[in-house]
């Protein structure tokens, strides 16, 4: 029987409750911090994102970030600090702060006024405390409701603003925070403001040359064809080489925020250099040819920018700023200006990129034949793959109308097992699930193929097999699994090794003291769930 649909069924949440309800519209995933795109990092992020704006807008030109064993993040910035009397409406009214007028923030990432509300709301404990101009005020809250508002009082410190937040255990459930991670956040916020001083648990991030340190960091110099050019204008700055990879390797960001997913800048930016290199070198190459291998950094500043979500990982902004140039115009007279003549100024790496291309021209031609051979050698082969044993549903098939949530949990569950031999295929395949495991078997010592030319890779069936298999020739977009994992023989004290290195303190952190008490090879059955 259907139910009744009346006026009782129309609820109105308050903005705490929305944020607790519906975390993922304003922090992505939520995960427990083992990936970097977890919310856990976006919280850090929004809470440190306004001390990077404050430093953008020439105040403070340090920020201190401490974070403890139990997960208690304090971030301390020396920008101006919070105007006193409106304290607790930044931190607990939502869609309230500064950033809607563009004289106080010009080109600031945070615009919406939710970032600081949905730490607030997402966090067991939020403290914030402002020091402005000999005065400070605090206050506290326990999931965005307010514990103690303290009343403004005489302060020594400097001015600026302290904010100190614990993450929800009940929303993010067993949460760490990994060192890597943090890297790279703290390093990408100091190559995008050139001077900063990130000092992360008495560590010391600082970056004197921006995109070129990123570039320099994020790619291997030996590899790199010819010395970065970098190029910096103003609200925009690019750091360009090409490597000896396939592919494009490109880092965006917007006022500071990396856009994993690129955007307008990113395409613009692509256009515009195919059309400064094809112009520079009087010759129409095809534009694959120009960006194969190529290693790039952008970072642009945009009034007002429009971001596609509240993670703000892809632009979705036409415009620089209000009634200024279109991104396409912007990027390429940047780059028509400040590329071309730092080719005309440098003959050597003009030269090096001319190789570059030209050899990426002269691979493509001869991989043509090749490739057509080894696809329709792939085709036939499929119709009857004997090293394939396919699952029924793939990481990129489209999902149906119906039951599509569904779908969608078993898409995320593909996986293929890359074995050794049939022998090892043949009793995963006996116990995968046929819906969402696949199994491919490779012989047992296939070629290395590392740092080889694409033309190998066509030319060794099982490899073309293999690439067909998981739908990469293109790229990763329409990666048929998931998961991808390698499932070889290996020695066992080594498995033993990696298994107590691990596997086990993940065991032990989880289940304290009950699973600590154990010796450390404990004689938990390998296949045993967590306890």
């Amino acid at each position: 029987m259907a139910a009744n649909y009346t006026e009782d069924d129309i609820k109105s949440l308050d903005w705490r409750e929305h944020i607790r309800m519906r975390p993922g519209m304003y922090i992505g995933k939520l995960g427990d911090g083992s990936s970097p795109d977890d919310g856990l990092y976006i919280l850090l992020k929004e809470a440190v994102d306004n001390s990077i704006d404050e430093h953008i807008m020439g105040h403070g030109k340090e920020v201190r970030v401490e974070i403890d064993d139990e997960g208690r993040v304090e971030v301390r910035d020396f920008g101006r600090g919070i105007p006193l009397g409106k304290l607790f409406d930044c931190a607990a009214q939502i869609n309230t702060g500064a950033k809607y007028d563009s004289n106080a923030f010009q080109k600031s990432v945070g615009l919406n006024g939710v970032g600081s509300k949905a730490v607030n709301a997402l966090s067991d404990h939020f403290k914030v405390t402002s020091y402005r101009e000999g005065r400070e005020k605090c206050a506290e809250f326990e999931r965005g409701n307010l514990t103690k508002e303290h009343k403004e009082s005489a302060s020594k410190e400097d001015n600026g603003t302290f904010v100190e937040f614990v993450p929800d255990e009940s929303i993010f459930k067993n949460f760490h925070f990994v060192q890597e991670y943090l890297d790279n956040q703290f390093w990408n916020y100091c190559y995008l403001n050139a001077g900063l001083v990130m000092n992360f648990n008495n560590k010391r991030y600082v970056s004197k040359n921006g995109l070129h340190d990123l570039l320099s960091r994020k790619t291997n110099a030996d590899e790199l064809r010819y010395p970065i050019i970098h190029l910096k204008g103003e609200d925009i700055e690019v750091a360009i080489s090409h490597n000896n990879d396939y592919g494009e390797d490109i880092f965006s960001f917007v006022n500071g925020q990396y856009t994993t997913q690129g955007g307008t800048h990113q395409q613009a930016f692509r256009e515009a250099y195919i059309k400064v290199i094809r112009e520079f070198f009087k010759k129409d190459y095809e534009a694959s040819d120009i960006r194969t291998s190529i290693v790039a950094a952008v970072s642009v500043r945009v009034q007002e920018p429009i971001f596609e979500s509240q993670t703000k990982t892809k632009l979705g902004s036409s415009v620089v700023s209000e009634n200024g140039p279109t991104m396409k115009k912007f990027m390429e007279e940047f780059l028509g200006k400040e590329l071309d003549n730092f080719l005309h100024r440098n003959a050597a790496v003009a030269d090096a990129l001319k190789k570059r291309i030209e050899q990426n021209e002269k691979e493509r031609k001869e991989l043509s034949g090749i490739r057509k051979l080894a696809n329709e050698r792939a085709k036939k082969a499929n119709l009857h793959n004997k090293k394939l044993r396919d699952c029924r549903i793939h990481f990129n098939d489209e999902p149906p109308a119906k039951n599509k949530e569904e779908f969608i949990i078993l898409q995320n569950n593909s996986t293929i097992f890359i074995t050794e031999g049939d022998s090892a295929s043949g009793s995963i395949t006996k116990a995968r699930n046929v819906d969402t495991q696949a199994v491919f078997s490779l012989r047992g010592k296939p070629l290395n193929s590392y740092s080889l030319t694409k033309k190998v890779v066509y030319e060794n069936e099982e490899f073309n097999l293999l690439q067909h298999a998981l739908d990469i020739e293109d790229g990763l977009d329409a990666l048929r699994y998931n998961r991808i994992v390698v499932a070889t023989d290996a020695d066992r004290a080594l498995v033993r090794q990696v298994f107590e290195q691990t596997v086990l303190p993940g065991w032990v952190r989880r289940c304290g003291a009950r699973c600590a008490a154990r010796p450390p090879t404990c004689a938990m059955p390998m296949n045993a769930p967590a306890p």
